[in-house]
């Protein structure tokens, strides 16, 4: 018989007392900080030199955005790697462990964390060199039931990532769509707002669980 793979369930699974269950749990902070850092390679994957030309270059010290950055795993990465990071996540009870840790922990106090919907940030136009988002991206329709209104939201949040993201600059998404319809909803969004990029999954034939979206936006 065939084990049946349980993802978590957005929001219940990372509010009240399930924030300190997922913060406190090694293996999800092993997993987080494993994902990350292929995340990061991917960020300087030599196809992406090619859509691009050559021409984006990946600093250690650019400003990268983290979208959905939770308890602060996948940031605590990218400040170690080198990055000025902000992070974003939308559910206080998992941004305020970040609070404690700034507190503790002198890698997280370069990190700044910012409460606020990846659709409504405020921030300006063409502000940050590169964006990653790990195991958080296929959230961003939670609450919507009609399939217009979901196709809506995607293709509106890729063009505000266009927007807040600076010319050459990269978008890196590891995250987990539900099915074949709900990521060509993904790819199809990130076409209409002039991005180029590919897919990296584990099978050819692959049409859910853990994908990798690998963008660049042109000149």
């Amino acid at each position: 018989m065939s084990r049946k793979t349980s993802y978590p369930r957005f929001p219940d699974s990372y509010i009240g007392s399930m924030s300190s269950d997922y913060d406190d749990s090694i293996w999800m902070e092993r997993n987080q900080k494993k994902t990350t850092s292929i995340c990061i390679q991917y960020l300087y994957d030599k196809k992406l030199n090619d859509i691009d030309l050559g021409n984006s270059k990946v600093e250690e010290n650019s400003l990268l955005l983290d979208l959905g950055c939770g308890t602060g795993f996948s940031s605590e990465i990218l400040s170690n790697h080198g990055f000025r990071v902000v992070g974003v996540d939308i559910l206080k009870d998992m941004l305020f462990k970040t609070v404690e840790k700034k507190r503790l922990y002198p890698e997280y106090r370069k990190i700044q964390f910012i409460l606020a919907d990846i659709n409504s940030l405020p921030l300006r136009e063409m502000t940050f060199d590169h964006i990653m988002s790990v195991s958080a991206y296929n959230f961003i329709t939670y609450g919507l039931l009609d399939n217009q209104e979901k196709e809506k939201r995607i293709n509106s949040t890729a063009r505000y990532l266009h927007k807040i993201l600076k010319p050459l600059g990269r978008i890196i998404i590891e995250f987990y769509p539900l099915d074949k319809q709900e990521l060509n909803s993904f790819i199809s969004s990130f076409i209409n707002n002039r991005f180029k990029g590919f897919l990296i999954k584990k099978h050819e034939k692959q049409k859910s669980g853990q994908t990798y979206i690998l963008l660049s936006k042109p000149k």
